[in-house]
């Protein structure tokens, strides 16, 4: 890779660019649906603790769970059912408290105060995609010969059968010329 090349420094402020923001939106949403589900609880009989820690564990399972899921998805494993579940719960739940808090304010407070768990939940997904996606760096050139094997890949890599695949397909698209390294 050429420090040099403009695609490649273009495609680095790319990213950086698109990770600044995401992290910046996530943030303004979190601390926004925090506020919301911590008055929701308050006004909800809930003491002054537990009112701080709910938004807490609601956001926190939405990353937890993300994570976990990413995790499988780079070793080349199955997502977790309690993985899927508990992003499926978590969503529900932000999604619920947030609209709930602004439904005293009709459809456009419901609207305007569930845009902030959207908001959150989105960007917290794109910043896993933008890492999921990542391609794994591929020597420039390997003999037709010696390509390994869909197993020895899994074997030596430690990958499930569908990433092993790809891994040798890239090496193959990289030895006949036609790969890209992005």
């Amino acid at each position: 890779m050429n420090r040099t090349d403009p695609t490649v420094s273009g495609d680095r402020w790319i990213r950086r660019g698109t990770g600044a923001a995401v992290l910046l939106v996530a943030a303004i949403a979190a601390v926004i649906s925090f506020q919301h589900i911590q008055h929701l609880a308050l006004t909800h009989g809930q003491t002054p603790l537990a009112a701080a820690l709910l938004p807490l564990s609601i956001d926190g399972t939405v990353a937890a769970a993300s994570l976990v899921m990413l995790r499988a998805a780079r070793g080349g494993f199955d997502t977790p059912w309690l993985a899927r579940s508990m992003l499926a719960l978590a969503v529900v739940a932000t999604l619920a408290a947030n609209i709930g808090y602004g439904l005293p304010y009709g459809i456009p407070g419901a609207l305007l105060s569930g845009w902030p768990a959207v908001a959150f939940i989105g960007c917290a997904e794109m910043a896993i995609l933008m890492v999921r996606r990542h391609r794994p760096a591929v020597p420039a050139a390997v003999p037709a010969a010696r390509v390994p094997g869909v197993q020895r890949i899994k074997a030596e890599v430690g990958v499930g059968q569908d990433k092993a695949r790809r891994v040798q397909k890239l090496i193959r698209a990289s030895s006949n010329g036609n790969g890209s390294h992005g």
